[in-house]
């Protein structure tokens, strides 16, 4: 999951345009970018657009935003967005394992009532300082905790941390990379808000690549590029993404939904990860220029 391209749930022109794009993952958000009044309808227009032939078809990871877990939304936005092809449901605003466990025990009923196949897994925004320092508990609290994502705007801003102090950023950084591997989940990088400031989204992606951050969100399409450029797996990485796509078959046409592959279970967010690592790189070997900046550099 290199990089994961925020959607506003209220801007559906912005949808197939998003899953066209060379993003790894698509992140429907209904939490900020959407106005209170306008939460049902964007609710409705994610379920639909998720449920699409060509969305299932897609070799993407799709996730969603729900609103926080304290909300009236949120047991709504469940209700909608817990359904078969959403591989991750993005919780903002957590900062317990208690949270963590009373949300799994509401997307379970939801599942349930939808049918869903698979269990849906977590990716849990740490954004607050409570949350931080309860970052690995978080991550420890349910099998279904995929991952941490990192929130810098929500940490920094309110109280009037600089973002552009590299020594804060690598801070949280740090502290997020080591309480995901402490609970053996991956670490992805939050939304950078200047769009026209390449080198500063390439630089902070370089940092959290250096630490060993699978992604780093995208809230603009120019920042695509710049992510897949930073994250860009090297040979060992795309030669095991290749296993496990071919595992997968295997496991599909014997009638399992989960497997192993190099000592480490399977499921679907792990495929979809391994699919995107493969296409991308598929994409490049068949068009090297694909990947160039405006100026044709690497």
């Amino acid at each position: 999951m290199r990089s994961k391209l925020f959607v506003p749930g209220i801007r559906p022109e912005l949808f197939s345009k998003a899953l066209a794009s060379q993003a790894d993952a698509l992140s429907f958000d209904l939490e900020d970018s959407v106005p209170e009044v306008l939460k049902s309808e964007a609710r409705d227009q994610i379920a639909a657009f998720v449920r699409r032939s060509e969305v299932r078809a897609a070799a993407k990871l799709i996730i969603v935003r729900s609103n926080p877990l304290a909300t009236r939304h949120f047991s709504e936005d469940l209700g909608a967005i817990a359904v078969d092809g959403v591989a991750l449901i993005n919780l903002p605003k957590i900062e317990s394992a208690d949270d963590v466990l009373t949300a799994v025990a509401e997307i379970e009923c939801a599942e349930a009532a939808n049918r869903v196949e698979s269990p849906i897994g977590l990716l849990i925004n740490i954004e607050t300082p409570r949350a931080l320092r309860a970052a690995a508990e978080i991550a420890h609290a349910h099998p279904r905790v995929m991952g941490l994502q990192l929130g810098l705007g929500d940490l920094f801003e309110p109280f009037g941390l600089a973002r552009h102090d590299e020594s804060n950023v690598h801070a949280a950084m740090f502290a997020v990379r080591m309480a995901a591997a402490e609970a053996g989940v991956f670490a992805c990088d939050g939304a950078f808000a200047e769009i026209q400031d390449d080198a500063g989204y390439r630089a902070e992606a370089q940092m959290a690549r250096r630490l060993g951050f699978v992604g780093k969100s995208c809230i603009h399409p120019r920042q695509i590029t710049l992510a897949n450029e930073v994250f860009r797996p090297d040979g060992a990485e795309i030669e095991a993404a290749r296993r496990v796509v071919e595992a997968s078959r295997q496991a599909e046409a014997s009638g399992h939904g989960a497997f192993v592959v190099d000592g480490r279970m399977i499921d679907l967010p792990f495929l979809k990860r391994a699919e995107a690592i493969v296409a991308a790189e598929d994409q490049a070997l068949a068009n090297p220029l694909a990947n160039r900046d405006a100026d044709g550099t690497h």
